[in-house]
């Protein structure tokens, strides 16, 4: 119609003679025309609340597809509760690291799960999810889905075919008695903080024996994504993001992502629309600004967590380590050959002993910060069964291998000899 918004970012070339460009590229421009903000090469931050019409009949147009009243959601720039120029820019870029249709942007990871299970889950319904989840997200599913009649059945993260299959099946049934159905698998993996890793085929081919296609798979890929891993490949429906940790990288900012096809997407922008929690306009651009330098970071991240790990895994005080890149088991190996293009820069040390003397090592870092949270330039050390994962009971903490000894790491970009000097003397005291 021509009453329409006509001024439209032009298309993102993504590929040259025939070859794509690698997201790394794309992050320089993707989504973003410099024709439509007076040339400027960045974009810049767009602090406004809403945006003014062309006509009274573009308004009409827009709030047509903001409310579904006709499909394909809003053309143009309505009201931040919506859309904003950042957060769509942000979006369009969060989409190409997975190879997702569409992507919505959130004020915090657990905003953006949430909504997501808000959103596709009714009364009556079943979750069935893998474990551990991060202590919030199990929280939200055991203790306020359940007030609305949303159940769940959970199986262990490195569980086989045979164990999907049965519990697919317990699903099923339980969703039946409650006159429901099994509403969405949700996955995390590597799990938080045990790094167990999950079959993500497996669970797509037991759930199409089950239920098929129209029941979707989220999956919480934060510990590697975007650039060790890409859920979308292996079976999944839906990734999930704490954009804080690695995508955002700098520990400045609180944010979160879904992506997938905008069959799911769009129930989950629905809701977003009505009840809020999309990323602010400022946040939005600082995640821009990250997105430029996550495989950089990332990548050395990487590199110096090898390092680290080398050393700690043959050192006396140290009982076990739970690292991708040194894995034994041979499921848990065959799960990371097929998912996984590396070892990322997270994981677990069991120290030998108990809290007393984690706590000992905590308290002696001096380079490595003791906080919660990770993915960041720096390096971050927590305690998971007195923090992060305090409220999960005990007997759950202990089947989930959530221990007293376990240690959480989230190495950085520092250098790494002297991050080993860091660990060797914090070792020392314990």
């Amino acid at each position: 119609m021509s009453d329409t918004p006509s001024r439209k970012p032009k298309a993102t070339i993504t590929e040259i003679a025939g070859r794509p460009l690698k997201p790394s590229t794309l992050m320089m421009g993707a989504g973003y025309d410099p024709a439509l903000s007076e040339g400027s090469l960045k974009p810049p931050m767009f602090l406004t609340s809403t945006f003014a019409f062309e006509s009274a009949a573009a308004g009409k147009h827009h709030f047509e597809g903001i409310t579904g009243k006709r499909p394909g959601g809003a053309d143009g720039l309505v009201y931040s509760r919506f859309n904003g120029p950042n957060q769509e820019i942000l979006e369009a870029r969060l989409s190409i690291w997975d190879g997702a249709e569409d992507a919505l942007c959130f004020s915090s990871g657990m905003t953006a799960i949430c909504v997501l299970m808000l959103a596709l889950c009714s009364a009556g319904d079943v979750i069935v999810h893998s474990g551990p989840l991060y202590a919030a997200s199990e929280g939200f599913v055991a203790k306020t889905l359940s007030r609305f009649g949303i159940t769940y059945v959970d199986f262990p993260a490195g569980a086989n075919r045979a164990e999907l299959d049965a519990v697919m099946a317990k699903a099923k049934a339980q969703a039946e008695t409650q006159g429901g159905k099994v509403a969405m698998i949700y996955l995390e993996s590597p799990a938080n903080p045990t790094n167990a890793l999950v079959d993500v085929e497996a669970v797509r081919d037991a759930r199409d024996a089950a239920f098929g296609a129209e029941c979707p798979i989220a999956i919480d890929n934060t510990f590697l994504g975007p650039l060790w891993s890409r859920p979308l490949d292996h079976g999944a429906d839906i990734v999930v993001y704490s954009l804080t940790k690695y995508v955002g990288g700098h520990s400045d900012l609180v944010a979160g992502s879904v992506s997938g096809a905008k069959k799911w997407m769009t129930p989950v922008r629905m809701l977003r629309n009505t009840m809020g929690g999309i990323a602010d306009p400022n946040t939005a651009w600082m995640l821009l600004r990250s997105l430029e330098t996550v495989e950089l970071r990332m990548s050395r991240a990487g590199e110096n967590a090898e390092k680290i790990c080398a050393f700690l895994k043959d050192h006396p005080k140290v009982e076990g380590l739970g690292y991708l890149g040194m894995i034994d088991d041979p499921r848990q190996q065959d799960i990371y050959r097929r998912h996984c293009t590396g070892a990322g820069s997270t994981f677990s040390v069991f120290i030998k002993g108990g809290e007393a003397e984690c706590f000992r090592f905590l308290d002696a870092l001096t380079i490595a910060k003791l906080a919660v949270s990770l993915g960041g330039t720096e390096t971050l050390a927590s305690h998971p069964a007195s923090m992060t994962h305090l409220s999960v009971p005990n007997a759950r903490k202990e089947l989930l291998g959530i221990s007293d000894n376990l240690v959480r790491i989230s190495i950085g970009i520092e250098d790494a000899d002297d991050l080993i000097a860091d660990f060797s003397q914090a070792l020392d005291a314990v």
